[in-house]
């Protein structure tokens, strides 16, 4: 039983925010420290399809195929000399009740359920790639136009830094918290050509995100995905 989760994610869209570190700090697990790029520190608002979901190896009937939003933020950690780079969770937004059930029950984690909807256009020369979820009867909107082509991500380069974190960190209380591996390869990605995001994350995220309702992203992101596996094994730090 070391796989509590397995999936296929797909088309993964990262919007990311330059903010202040300050306002992230109450949501900082013990035991890790915010991780910067160049001397800057970042949120992401990410929209991506699970497919083919498997909980303790069990598929989920009916449910298996579902679209998740997040909002996360980077924070290194060390152990035993070793970096290990990862995310915290804001909020992870599902319609699948098992699965936003079972994860917050196991895993202390910070999982809603709203209804959510996709929709993929995909052709050869471009993808369309959208998510949305439904907040207070608004519904809120990530989405891109891409190049179909793809690339691989350049070593120490922003979509490095944005993609490569293979640890979740989760602030159980101010003297607890859990790591756990989340395994991948490492993703090919699609050049942006255009995005747009409609996203009240004052009343979804909290007032302390209200700083995002008037802000650009520093850059939109889209990922091919792969298969994913988060491990069941959970080290308290």
């Amino acid at each position: 039983m070391s796989t509590f989760l397995k999936a296929e994610w797909g088309n993964l869209i990262m919007a990311n925010y330059e903010i202040d570190p300050e306002l992230l700090k109450p949501f900082l697990p013990k035991g890790v420290e915010l991780d910067y790029y160049q001397g800057k520190c970042y949120v992401s608002l990410v929209g991506f399809l699970f497919k083919d979901t498997r909980i303790f190896n069990i598929p989920i009937p009916i449910w298996g195929n579902f679209e998740e939003v997040n909002l996360r933020f980077y924070v290194v950690g060390q152990e035993d000399g070793e970096i290990k780079r990862g995310v915290v969770f804001i909020n992870e937004t599902v319609p699948n009740k098992i699965v936003a059930f079972i994860a917050n029950k196991l895993y202390k984690e910070h999982y809603k359920v709203v209804p959510t909807k996709y929709n993929w256009q995909i052709s050869h020369a471009q993808k369309q790639i959208e998510y949305q979820w439904r907040v207070k009867d608004k519904w809120n909107t990530i989405k891109v136009n891409a190049s179909s082509a793809k690339e691989k991500m350049k070593t120490g380069g922003f979509e490095e830094f944005i993609f490569e974190h293979y640890y979740g960190y989760t602030k159980v209380n101010e003297n607890k918290s859990l790591q756990y591996r989340v395994e991948h390869p490492s993703w090919e990605i699609n050049k942006v050509n255009d995005y747009y995001i409609e996203c009240d994350f004052k009343a979804f995220y909290g007032s302390q995100f209200e700083v995002l309702n008037h802000l650009k992203p520093s850059s939109v992101m889209l990922a091919e995905g792969s298969s994913v596996s988060v491990k069941w094994k959970r080290n308290e730090i």
